[in-house]
């Protein structure tokens, strides 16, 4: 898509120039075929192939196609004639001239800004989609000189405009309210041209490398205080349950000793799992004796293996 004011113009200069219907061609061709005709069979007639040959010119200016979705813009001796077709319509040669063939299909037009700064002074480059149509084909031949080149600096003013009061997070996040104040500028500055915007679709918002490794950063950073914040939580409920539960087994020891075997016991039913207990808090716990401590370990599945008596001493 042409980006600057002269490819622009060429652009759709080359685009909007009359075509030549194959009906007209095939008029012509076969006038002057009939004209060589007469001229060849009928010498002493030759005159006559002159007049068939000027009927054929004369179709062949006169007779113009439009297809289903074109208009063509009439002028007569300068003075708008009025919109001719779709299909076949005579013109007077000459006299009339067909200047526009309006096309009132949806179109689509690439547009950009480029390093332009946002709200907050950041170079961004945005590009972005325009699908407009063409509702009223006098207006668009009248009002203005060339609607298509219209319609796309409208559009690109429109966008550099929105950028400069909108700041890059505003633009990163409601791309939708940006597409929808889009339309409704560009719609305003087309609609007395006979044009209707259907959407604009912003398709890509560009910012510098070094912008786009701090902001990378930064949600890191977010996203480590926000873990940092979630574990501590954790912390303190924690924190707060031990305390709820020593003051469950502050005033009542039993409960103190029976939590304590139950920990022992989880400790030793693992394979393979060793744990020494100091004799104070075995006292403390009121395991008592080897006998006590042997059954523990029988019901873990560890067995405590016997060992036989000595003999005594003669």
């Amino acid at each position: 898509m042409p980006k600057s004011m002269g490819e622009v113009s060429q652009y759709w200069s080359a685009k909007s120039l009359p075509h030549m219907h194959p009906a007209q061609v095939a008029v012509l061709s076969l006038c002057f075929a009939i004209g060589a005709t007469i001229a060849v069979l009928r010498p002493q007639y030759y005159w006559a192939a002159i007049p068939v040959a000027l009927v054929g010119i004369f179709i062949f200016a006169s007779l113009q196609v439009a297809a289903q979705w074109e208009k063509a813009v009439v002028l007569r001796m300068g003075k708008f004639r009025g919109l001719r077709g779709p299909g076949s319509f005579m013109i007077l040669p000459v006299i009339d001239n067909v200047t526009k063939w309006i096309d009132h299909r949806v179109i689509t037009t690439s547009f950009s800004a480029e390093q332009t700064l946002t709200m907050d002074t950041v170079p961004v480059d945005v590009d972005a989609v325009l699908f407009w149509m063409v509702w009223d084909a006098e207006k668009a031949a009248l009002e203005v000189q060339d609607y298509q080149q219209a319609v796309f600096w409208s559009a690109q003013t429109a966008l550099r405009d929105i950028i400069g009061r909108t700041t890059l997070a505003e633009m990163l996040k409601g791309r939708q309210e940006l597409d929808a104040e889009l339309q409704k500028i560009i719609d305003e500055k087309t609609t007395p041209w006979g044009i209707t915007v259907q959407s604009v679709e912003i398709r890509d918002v560009k910012i510098p490398t070094a912008l786009q490794d701090a902001m990378s950063r930064e949600a890191q950073a977010e996203r480590e205080r926000h873990a940092r914040v979630i574990l501590g939580a954790a912390e303190e409920q924690i924190a707060q349950s031990f305390v709820n539960a020593g003051k469950a087994y502050e005033d009542n020891p039993i409960a103190l000793h029976l939590r304590a075997m139950n920990m022992l016991y989880e400790s030793l039913k693992e394979k393979g799992a060793m744990i020494v207990v100091p004799s104070t808090a075995v006292q403390t716990m009121g395991l008592g004796t080897i006998t006590g401590l042997s059954a523990l370990a029988t019901q873990s599945g560890q067995g405590v293996e016997s060992q036989p008596p000595e003999e005594p001493l003669e």
